[in-house]
C-alpha cells in the first residue's frame, strides 16, 4: 500500500473552532472545548486515518496579544505548529472577521510560504448573503489555495473540506499507528478533561489561573482506574470558588469528569480532586514541559 501523511496546522484566533473541528474530524474527543477563549493550551494532535492516507491536525493555542508568561508560550506554540506544518488552515469565526487577532493572522501568514486554505467557521449562525460579503473581504486578505465554508459544531461543510486535505496529503509513511487518536497520554488527557469541567462551571477569569495535573493512575483487575488529580490555583482565595458551598462545586466537577471519562475508556473510573495553592506556578518549568510548549519564550 502506498501511503500518504500529512501534518495540517489548524491556526486561529481565540475561540475560533479548532478544537471543536480536530474533534469532528478524529471523531471522538481528544481537545477540550469551552465557549471561553484560550481554553487549549498544550499542542494536541489529533490524528485521523482512512484508507491510505493519514492526516495529523495539530490544535494549537489561539493566537492572541499575550501579556503573562504562559500566554506567551502558548502564542509561541501555535505559531511553531504552523512552522512544522505541511499545510496550515486558517479558521476565522464568521462573526469576527473583521477582529483584530484575525487582521494581524493575516499579515504574519503571508510571510509563510506553505500552502495555506481558509475555512470560515461558525456560518449556521450568519445569514447567507453575508456569508458572500465575509468571503470576498477576507479573499483579498491573503493568498489562498482554497477557501472553505463550514460549521465545525453541526459538521456543514466539513466532509468536503476532509476530503480536499485527504487529496493533498503528501505521500509518505504514516506517523502513528492506525488507530492511535491523539499524542495525548492518558494522563495528560483525563488532566484535561477535569480543566475543561473547571473552564465550564467557575467563574469567568478564575480557570485562567490554574492547572490540573494526573499524579496518580492506577488500574485494577477488574478492569476500573483510579485517577488521583492535583488542581494547582495562584491565589489562596479561589480555593472556596472551586470548592463550592459544602463542597458541592467540585463534587460536580468530580462527577461530570468522572462520568466523561468513564464513557471514554468504558470502565469504571473512581476520580479523587485535591487542591493546592502555588502561587507562581505559571513560572514552573515542569508545567510548561508537560503541555510540550517551551518555557523559556
Amino acid at each position: 500500500m502506498t501511503t500518504k501523511c500529512s501534518f495540517v496546522a489548524l491556526i486561529g484566533a481565540p475561540n475560533a473552532g479548532k478544537s471543536t473541528l480536530i474533534n469532528n474530524f478524529v471523531g471522538t474527543k481528544v481537545s477540550i472545548v469551552s465557549p471561553k477563549v484560550q481554553t487549549t493550551r498544550a499542542r494536541v494532535l489529533g490524528v485521523l486515518t482512512e484508507g491510505e492516507t493519514q492526516l495529523v491536525f495539530i490544535d494549537t493555542p489561539g493566537i492572541f496579544k499575550p501579556e503573562k508568561r504562559l500566554q506567551r508560550a502558548m502564542v509561541e506554540a501555535a505559531w511553531q505548529g504552523a512552522y512544522d506544518a505541511d499545510s496550515i488552515v486558517l479558521m476565522v469565526d464568521a462573526a469576527k472577521y473583521k477582529s483584530h487577532d484575525n487582521v494581524q493572522l493575516f499579515e504574519k501568514l503571508k510571510k509563510l510560504e506553505k500552502p495555506k486554505i481558509l475555512v470560515l467557521n461558525k456560518i449556521d449562525l450568519i445569514a447567507k448573503v453575508k456569508l458572500l460579503e465575509i468571503v470576498s473581504f477576507l479573499h483579498t486578505r491573503g493568498t489562498f489555495e482554497s477557501i472553505f465554508m463550514i460549521s465545525a459544531l453541526t459538521s456543514d461543510g466539513v466532509s468536503d473540506l476532509k476530503k480536499h486535505l485527504t487529496e493533498k496529503a503528501l505521500a509518505g509513511p504514516w506517523h502513528f499507528p492506525e488507530g492511535q487518536l491523539s499524542n495525548l497520554t492518558d494522563r495528560l488527557f483525563a488532566a484535561e478533561i477535569t480543566r475543561e469541567q473547571l473552564f465550564l462551571k467557575l467563574h469567568e477569569e478564575l480557570p485562567y489561573g490554574l492547572t490540573v495535573e494526573t499524579e496518580s493512575w492506577e488500574e485494577f483487575d477488574n478492569g476500573s482506574i483510579k485517577i488521583n488529580q492535583m488542581i494547582t490555583i495562584d491565589r489562596a482565595g479561589h480555593k472556596a470558588m472551586i470548592l463550592g458551598a459544602k463542597g458541592r462545586m467540585i463534587k460536580e466537577i468530580s462527577q461530570t469528569s468522572r462520568e466523561e471519562l468513564e464513557i471514554h475508556y468504558g470502565v469504571k473510573i473512581h476520580l479523587y480532586l485535591f487542591i493546592r495553592v502555588r502561587e507562581n506556578w505559571q513560572d514552573n518549568p515542569s508545567h510548561y514541559k508537560e503541555m510540550g510548549i517551551d518555557f523559556t519564550k
